[in-house]
């Protein structure tokens, strides 16, 4: 089941969200998100063999858009893309 963060986006903690808008190029959540998400959303999420979720364009453009509207949590740049990982 994918992750559906824009349908979510009002469950999550403002913790979890900051985690997001931070990575805004995040193609792949890792395990430790993925299970906070799924543990605040009550839902779950298809795992990668490496237990990573997968997050779909419509969620990373949906976090992309967030993260423009968020001030920065921290003085570190923000990168708005990634490269699809190798399989």
């Amino acid at each position: 089941m994918e992750m559906d963060i824009r349908g979510n986006w009002d469950k999550l903690t403002p913790s979890t969200q900051r985690w997001l808008t931070d990575h805004p190029g995040s193609m792949v959540l890792p395990r430790t998100i993925a299970a906070i998400i799924c543990k605040e959303t009550d839902r779950p999420a298809d795992r990668d063999r490496h237990g990573g979720t997968p997050l779909s364009q419509d969620d990373r453009d949906f976090i992309a858009d967030k993260a423009r509207e968020a001030p920065p949590s921290g003085p570190e740049a923000r990168f708005f893309g990634a490269a699809s990982p190798q399989t």
